[in-house]
């Protein structure tokens, strides 16, 4: 068995196929103009104008039924009397015509529209029924759609400026896309005068086709784009939104601007949880877990752009900032540490340079003041001297015009320091016209101006921000074997149980056995309806124990005073149970007591409350919580949002968002708690999230966490209703792993493997497997020879085990040795889906001992199955014509190969 050449290093390939269906939108040799009119200030002129006149190199063809042309050129009745197939239709008729116009541009085969016109769901619900017929119209058509209510798209590259805007973009290497043609035209406005250039230029409308992860794909696998900046209202499709920004953002910035704080995504919720929940929050956590870098105002979108092009990503939080005045380097610390930022604490090594470079009263401290007569030898040595300390992780040189500051040269002076591994440099050139010159040397240079000393302290760490969430994305996890081991037949139980019986909150007993179900530890619990079940549960248990309301209709037992804590005998045990009664009956109604139930008292005094829950958003559906808790939640509001599912990075993550995790590692002289123990459950917690679709809500609080371990004291579930369509269940907006792909299989010479879809975690066992493989089976794979050290690098293995399940899954086969434990990975098949098409790429590569034992086959064969779940159509690969042999198990498996003379490959293709 030989490998052939795997889809992740034919990505060009793939991308192509995916530009390619929005090509015809930002590369159109023809377009048709439909509603194209002479009516002065009017769309149809303005829009007919501006593409007639900025050449971007194809035909323009006006279509009205009532004139024969249009400004001078031929107009036709209808898009099915043009005298030739366009690729592009830009629609300005009123709304009502839309649908048909669409229908007419489908039957002509015309590749994508941009409709203009606007009248359609923001007017209400006749709208909205419009959008959907043109939606039905256009994927009759296979169309591609920008818009509706759009002001259209501009290609600065090629001249293409499809728009009613007053203007044409320069070209440059920026994306810009926006949902708010007034902000697109205030942009466009404002670059002209700042020389700030474009390589795409869309206003998206109403996303009623093309979102924006079909323009994160289109404009990250452009070679000119070097940063997606975006300003959003909604996000539309959320899962194609995440999947794109986790695909592109390692290597391209993608900068996002929000509009608007929606309410919380579950104010009426009972939940804790859905009480803290709010949807912006949760659009944070989404940017966070894609690698998007948000910011706050429109400038900060051109700034990062621009700091991210020119320097490195800093390693660390930690800035120096060397300054000739002491009050613009305050500035730019309260700036720096207000946004979460730090000061890089001088190494002692430092202080001694600079006490031999600088006068005595120097700041000794940073910021570094080396005061009002430095001239350009000092600012660029004390630049040096920072730059060497290993506490720094970035500098910033402020400059403001003093009698004896030469900004010009001493911008000279800085620009051998442009470029620093690892550690950006920001500048601050403060004043007017005396320190221009120094500013275009230095963004010549490299290194970013800003006109305020503040405003670059926050860019810094925008950058340091930017370079986490990244860093977390593509960190190696740990890997948590129970997840492999949990009680899910339990967990099913107990849902399917409740559900049958029209049950949408479970009961404390329920609860927590779901909770057990997933290795989450819980007290053990009893249920008692009288007071001899409250008294031989309390006496088999063992005193004290907690009693506490049993209801299936009360959310929240201390609303009705339905707890009793260190109960020490049984006569303690009778009255709470009374007592907790009496008070629903009061407060609630009889019919509100089921009983109690009975618990260990578990001593809180070295612990801490923390609270562990999950709600639903209604835009990335189940979102998780982490912080503190107790019963003033709600008033401390020290909480993490994330999206599952975690892993043991992404959950680490999440703690260091609150401001429990510094009381968790030990205080004051008290012991930490289990770090390690604490990611392990939130991993777990979102597996039960994940894997129980019917939770509608769940908290454990409190979770209480002391150095002797972890234990859920209460917990709350509620499902949604029985009656709930599965399909209608909230999906995450990050596919989780497709645990049912996952199973054993034993190869021909009785060797058992388990074949299973990748996971972060196999870094590790990727490196070991690809020390197996021979020069014939690397050349065979990759189409050309390869270094190990480059197959095995950090940043590519990251890509190859961070698989987006909605874009490509990978099979390992994986052997544990009988002898000594030791897993190794003996074979990788990857299936890559084809962007906006219903076709997918395979490849496969097996270790030189296991071949000709039949893995390869199984493998293939396992991945033709997923490609049907899948829903794809066809599935392809280039194979070299010297790989006979995988040609061979092509064959067997049902694929047509064909000789490409002129590739020198021979195509394996197979229609399912």
């Amino acid at each position: 068995m030989h490998p052939l050449k795997p889809a992740t290093d034919r990505a060009h390939d793939v991308l192509h196929a995916e530009r390619s269906s929005l090509d015809a939108i930002f590369q159109p040799r023809s377009i048709a103009v439909v509603g194209a009119t002479e009516a002065p200030n009017s769309v149809g002129r303005t829009l007919l104008w501006n593409l007639i006149g900025n050449p971007f190199g194809g035909t323009v063809y006006p279509v009205n039924p009532k004139r024969s042309s249009v400004l001078g050129i031929r107009a036709y009745p209808t898009v099915a009397d043009l005298p030739e197939k366009v690729d592009l239709a830009v629609v300005v008729t009123p709304a009502p015509a839309v649908p048909g116009v669409i229908g007419q541009c489908a039957d002509a085969g015309v590749k994508a529209a941009i409709v203009i016109s606007a009248g359609f769901k923001e007017m209400g619900p006749d709208g909205a029924a419009l959008e959907r017929q043109v939606l039905a119209e256009a994927r009759r058509g296979r169309m591609r759609l920008i818009g509706p209510n759009c002001l259209g798209v501009m290609n600065p590259l090629t001249g293409l400026n499809a728009t009613f805007a007053a203007g044409m973009a320069r070209p440059g290497n920026v994306a810009f896309l926006s949902q708010s043609g007034a902000l697109l035209t205030a942009i466009l406005d404002w670059s002209q005068k700042e020389l700030v250039g474009f390589s795409g230029f869309v206003s998206t409308g109403s996303m009623l086709d093309v979102g924006w992860g079909d323009l994160i794909d289109y404009f990250g696998s452009d070679p000119r784009t070097q940063s997606i900046l975006i300003y959003m209202e909604s996000i539309g499709d959320a899962r194609a939104f995440l999947s794109a920004a986790r695909e592109v953002a390692l290597s391209k910035p993608i900068i996002v601007i929000k509009a608007g704080r929606t309410e919380q995504a579950a104010k009426a919720a009972a939940s804790h949880t859905g009480s803290l929940t709010g949807s912006d929050e949760v659009l944070n956590a989404a940017f966070r877990r894609s690698g998007v870098l948000r910011v706050q105002n429109i400038a900060d979108l051109f700034y990062m752009a621009e700091v991210l092009a020119k320097q490195p990503r800093p390693r660390g939080p930690r800035l120096t900032i060397v300054t000739n005045a002491g009050g613009p380097g305050v500035l730019a610390t309260d700036a720096l540490i207000e946004a979460g930022g730090q000061l890089a604490p001088l190494a002692d090594t430092t202080i001694t340079a600079f006490n031999e470079l600088l006068p005595p009263h120097w700041s000794h401290n940073n910021p570094v003041d080396i005061l009002g007569d430095a001239g350009p030898d000092r600012y660029a040595k004390a630049l040096e001297i920072a730059a060497a300390d290993p506490n720094s992780d970035g500098m910033l040189v402020i400059l403001t015009p003093q009698d004896m500051t030469d900004a010009t040269l001493t911008a000279e002076a800085l620009k051998k320091h442009a470029k620093i591994e690892g550690k950006p440099v920001l500048a601050s050139w403060m004043g007017g016209p005396t320190t221009q010159a120094g500013v275009a040397i230095l963004n010549t240079a490299g290194i970013p101006t800003f006109d305020f000393p503040d405003t670059a302290a926050r860019a810094f760490h925008y950058m340091w921000r930017y370079t986490y969430h990244l860093r977390g994305l593509y960190e190696t996890p740990m890997l948590d074997d129970e997840t492999d081991h949990l009680d899910r037949a339990t967990a099913d139980a107990v849902i399917s149980g409740a559900s049958a019986a029209g049950i949408t909150l479970l009961d404390e007993f329920d609860s927590k056995r779901l909770l057990s179900a997933y290795g989450i530890p819980t007290v053990r619990t009893a249920v008692a309806r009288t007071h001899d079940e409250a008294l031989t549960a309390a006496a088999s248990i063992g005193y004290p124990v907690v009693l506490k309301l049993y209801s299936k209709t009360i959310t929240h037992k201390s609303d009705v005073d339905g707890v009793r804590l260190n109960l020490q005998n049984a006569d303690a045990v009778l009255s709470a149970f009374d007592g907790i009664e009496a008070a629903v009956r009061q407060k609630s109604g009889p019919g509100h007591f089921q009983g109690v139930t009975v618990q260990s008292m578990v001593k809180t005094i070295d612990g801490y409350e923390l609270i562990v829950g999950s709600s639903i958003d209604p835009q990335f559906g189940p979102v998780l919580l982490f912080g503190t808790g107790g019963t003033l939640v709600e008033v401390f509001k020290d909480r993490a949002l994330g999206l599952p599912p975690l892993n043991a990075t992404l959950a680490r993550r999440m703690m260091e968002q609150t401001r429990i995790l510094t009381a968790l590692k030990g205080v004051r002289g008290r012991k930490p708690i289990d770090l390690l123990a604490l990611e392990q459950l939130l991993v777990r917690f979102g597996q039960l999230v994940i894997e129980q679709p019917w939770i509608k809500e769940i908290d454990i609080n409190p979770l209480v966490a002391s150095p002797d371990g972890l234990v859920a004291l209460d917990a709350r579930v509620v499902l949604h209703h029985n009656s709930t369509p599965p399909d209608r269940l909230p999906r995450p907006a990050i596919r989780p792993y497709p645990r049912q792909y996952a199973s054993p299989w034993t190869m021909k010479d009785g060797t058992p493997v388990v074949i299973r879809p990748i996971r972060p975690e196999d870094e590790p066992l990727l490196v070991r497997f690809h020390q197996t493989l021979s020069d014939r089976s690397v050349q065979l794979r990759y189409f050309h020879a390869m270094k190990l050290s480059a197959r095995t690098a950090h940043d590519r293995l990251t890509r190859v085990c961070f698989n987006d399940y909605d874009r490509e899954i990978a099979l390992v086969a994986e052997r544990s040795d009988v002898e000594t434990g030791l897993r190794e990975i003996l074979g990788v098949a990857r299936l890559s889906k084809v962007p906006h098409s219903s076709e997918g790429e395979f490849a496969l590569l097996i270790s030189d001992q296991w071949q000709n034992r039949g893995l390869g086959r199984e493998l293939l064969s396992r991945i033709l199955r997923i490609a049907r779940d899948e829903k794809l159509g066809r599935v392809t690969a280039d194979i070299m014509r010297e790989n006979t042999e995988m040609q061979r198990v092509c064959e067997k498996v049902g694929f047509t190969l064909t000789a490409d003379l002129e590739e020198g490959v021979v195509r394996a293709a197979i229609q399912l």
